[in-house]
């Protein structure tokens, strides 16, 4: 059976009050979802807040998932608004430099090949550069390998606007990891006086 369907079946079975298949449902795409609230919020510990929000919201709505997109793209579109709300929330407060200059920007576990790790600690600081929008739509389209329109789904933008905004993020982190100066956007406009 592959994950599409299970997850239907667990949808009907859940909305029947079925608490194994919710729990099934969650198992199953937690990992995934906990990834792409990572790449978006910048941090495990945003990412763990978002990701229980998440959760909590996709158990919530379950009776409301009108079944038009798959389960996956769904959990994904309520991640990623739980993602973007925890950054609102993570501006509203005060946060001394001393605790961002401590916290690891990835954990490392086991025996990792430390050109990876360096490469996702260089990743990780790039994404965390770019604005929310651009950085939702890229960690969608390279992490969760979604396809334009289910990122318009998820989104809620038209597929006109995901192409742009994956453009311009993926040119974005392409200057930031070649260590280029900011994207023209940032810089100032020369005067023709």
């Amino acid at each position: 059976m592959t994950d599409a369907a299970a997850d239907n079946d667990d949808v009907v079975a859940a909305r029947a009050g079925d608490r194994d298949a919710t729990e099934r449902l969650l198992r199953r795409h937690y990992p995934a979802i906990h990834a792409l609230c990572r790449r978006v919020t910048g941090n495990d510990s945003d990412a763990d807040d978002a990701a229980q929000d998440a959760l909590i919201a996709l158990v919530r709505a379950l009776p409301r998932f009108d079944a038009r997109a798959r389960f996956s793209t769904w959990a994904y579109r309520v991640a990623v608004n739980a993602s973007l709300d925890e950054l609102r929330r993570r501006r509203r407060r005060a946060v001394p430099l001393a605790v961002l200059d401590e916290q690891p920007l990835v954990a490392v576990t086991g025996t990792a090949d430390p050109e990876a790790v360096a490469d996702r600690v260089d990743i990780d600081r790039a994404l965390a550069r770019l604005a929310p929008e651009f950085r939702a739509a890229v960690v969608l389209r390279d992490l969760c390998q979604l396809d334009y329109a289910e990122i318009a789904d998820v989104l809620q933008v038209p597929i006109g606007t995901v192409r742009s905004r994956i453009a311009r993020g993926r040119g974005a982190l392409a200057d930031l990891l070649a260590g280029n100066p900011p994207p023209l956007d940032d810089r100032p406009t020369p005067s023709t006086t």
